[in-house]
């Protein structure tokens, strides 16, 4: 007699049910054809039903004439994106101007097509973020950050008193690399840079300067480490105000310094850092000594 506690055999993987007549399982003797996949994947991601996602445009092909408009939705964190298909006019009729680099809210469903295995998101409502709401979502944020305790002074690394290496993170031929090269070697003239060049506004920005953090976070070398860029608008500077990039910041083991925009901004990154600078030249002067003063 069958013992009832004993579980049933495991049928993973498998397409029969046991029953005459029933398919064969799914082996290398009988694979399911393209199409069978297909019309399954379809059928999946067809009961997740219509959804709100957020993310920043990175292109929009709006071509007169015709009656579908095709964008790229991106992760403002990852490296990941969504293709998206809306009526043309949802574009024109935005309440706020839609361009690359806009945060928006749609609502939407996504299809599977069959015929070329692409997934795409179909969109009926798109609400742009505007810069209230943007500003509302940082104070969530630093609020979030400041009840984790990742503001506490206790957490801060000190600077070394003459870093062998600096690590610089920031745009390429910016002002904001001019300012520090320039400042850091007329106080200093020995002193050594690490540079890693990356976007530093714009969805592409976050993903970047967590790779160039990272690399220069492992560097043996490399003492501290200069995050620097230009003011800019609210929109320009939330990368700088990113979750994943603070906890980033957070969690290096290598000194950081913030040196974001001019005197009035304050991204989040200027909280968790271990030394807020008001501008990059001001960040040159605070992490290298001034060599004749030193004689």
């Amino acid at each position: 007699m069958t013992d009832p506690r004993t579980p049933p055999s495991p049928t993973v993987g498998r397409e029969t049910t046991g029953q005459p007549g029933a398919a064969p399982a799914n082996s290398a003797e009988h694979p399911w054809p393209v199409r069978s996949v297909a019309v399954k994947v379809a059928q999946w991601i067809d009961r997740l039903g219509s959804i709100w996602v957020e993310g920043q445009i990175t292109q929009i092909n709006l071509r007169p004439g015709t009656r579908t408009a095709f964008l790229v939705l991106r992760d403002p964190s990852a490296d990941m994106s969504l293709s998206v298909t809306c009526d043309p006019d949802l574009i024109r009729n935005s309440p706020l101007p839609l361009h690359e680099g806009s945060r928006v809210v749609v609502y939407g469903k996504l299809s599977f097509f069959t015929g070329r295995g692409t997934i795409s998101l179909r969109v009926l409502e798109i609400r742009p973020v505007g810069i209230g709401e943007l500003l509302a979502r940082i104070e969530r944020l630093k609020a979030l950050l400041d009840a984790e305790g990742l503001f506490d002074p206790r957490l801060k690394r000190p600077l070394p008193f003459l870093p062998g290496t600096i690590g610089l993170i920031t745009g390429r031929a910016s002002a904001a690399e001019r300012d520090v090269l320039s400042v850091a070697r007329n106080r200093w003239p020995a002193v050594r840079f690490e540079i890693r060049n990356t976007a530093v506004q714009g969805p592409t920005a976050v993903p970047q300067m967590l790779a160039a953090l990272a690399e220069l976070d492992r560097h043996p070398s490399v003492e501290v480490i200069v995050l620097a860029r230009g003011g800019g608008s609210v929109e320009d500077l939330l990368p700088f105000s990113d979750e994943a990039l603070c906890r980033a910041i957070v969690a290096a083991t290598t000194p950081i310094v913030s040196a974001v925009g001019h005197e009035p901004d304050n991204p989040l990154s200027d909280f968790v850092a271990d030394l807020r600078a008001a501008t990059p030249t001001d960040a040159a002067k605070r992490i290298v000594p001034d060599a004749a003063a030193e004689l």
